[in-house]
């Protein structure tokens, strides 16, 4: 039960690395060459940063709500059949 599946695809895997460093530096690099001063270039290239991780601790959050949730009907289903399995219809009721 405790099987470790990767769903994903290794080229899968790769392009979205490949996206997400290709995003990032091609962002950072237009931040760089605004022809704006220094400070707002900081501000900008901050923005981006707490843009990324926010949207990383958005992504991880709603992964772990739904493996909770996943995890709360297997248990609500290994309740049922163990229900199920114990109840004898022949068996008379008190």
């Amino acid at each position: 039960m405790n099987e470790k599946h990767n769903a994903h695809s290794t080229g899968w895997v790769v392009q979205t690395w490949l996206s997400f460093a290709l995003a990032v530096g091609v962002t950072g690099i237009g931040i760089w060459h605004l022809p704006v001063d220094i400070w707002v270039k900081a501000f900008m290239a901050m923005g981006l940063v707490f843009s990324v991780g926010s949207t990383f601790s958005l992504a991880k959050t709603i992964r772990d709500q739904h493996e909770s949730e996943s995890l709360r009907k297997r248990i609500d289903e290994a309740r049922v059949n163990r229900i199920i399995a114990e109840h004898d219809p022949l068996k008379p009721a008190l």
